[in-house]
């Protein structure tokens, strides 16, 4: 009995990697579009902060840098790198860049492996939906210095996450009816005071700077937009 109970676990654990195992996609397509021009003359970001070298995109200082363009239903497909200690995002939805904290979705970046990071909340660690729902796999994310690859999907209050080939969260924005917590009961920054559910399917792409002091990299970054 003990063998039935040990294979059907093996099948069911087995089952379950393979349901939350994809592919990314290949973003060569003409419906692919590069997020940002090469000389970020249709991004918007104070002058000085962000700048691309070599194909990578990175930040001097902790502020973001946004799409002049909104988008509604899309996929966003890029690659990053983190530091030692970095906590960075990419936001979505923004309805307000000058106050994006309230005003948009954060999938978290983080080196999961420092110190600090590896202590924090699960919902602050990497792949999460930042102070909402962690990530249902941790530690997913490569070590400081190794290039991971996201392919984040917005459809409407719908929104995935795939990180490195694995299927690492996903979110019914609806479902986030409070301002104050989860719908697991969990508490939810007090900065980050507008319910999910209210904010709309559309607005600007954005990433975080150079925040605490730990620099983040970007590259390959592509956007299809979806009917």
């Amino acid at each position: 009995m003990n063998k039935i109970l040990l294979l059907i676990g093996c099948l069911l654990t087995s089952l379950t990697f393979a349901q939350t195992t994809q592919k990314h996609p290949k973003t060569s397509g003409k419906d692919w579009k590069p997020l940002f021009a090469a000389d970020l003359s249709d991004a918007g970001f104070p002058k000085g902060i962000w700048s691309v070298e070599n194909g990578v995109l990175t930040a001097t200082e902790d502020i973001p840098i946004w799409t002049k363009k909104t988008y509604k239903n899309f996929i966003l497909d890029l690659e990053f790198k983190t530091a030692s200690g970095t906590n960075s995002g990419v936001f979505v939805y923004c309805s307000d860049t000058a106050n994006f904290i309230p005003n948009s979705v954060e999938i978290q970046i983080a080196d999961d492996y420092s110190e600090q990071w590896s202590k924090a909340p699960a919902s602050w660690q990497c792949a999460a939906f930042f102070g909402h729902k962690p990530a249902v796999r941790p530690k997913v994310v490569k070590p400081a210095g190794e290039w991971n690859r996201y392919t984040i999907t917005c459809r409407g209050k719908h929104i995935t996450v795939l990180l490195n080939g694995q299927l690492v969260n996903e979110i019914d924005m609806s479902q986030w009816t409070s301002g104050k917590t989860n719908p697991d009961g969990s508490a939810i920054p007090n900065w980050l005071s507008k319910p999910w559910a209210t904010l709309p399917n559309e607005g600007n792409v954005g990433f975080q700077g150079k925040h605490a002091g730990a620099p983040i990299y970007f590259r390959n970054m592509k956007i299809k937009e979806l009917k």
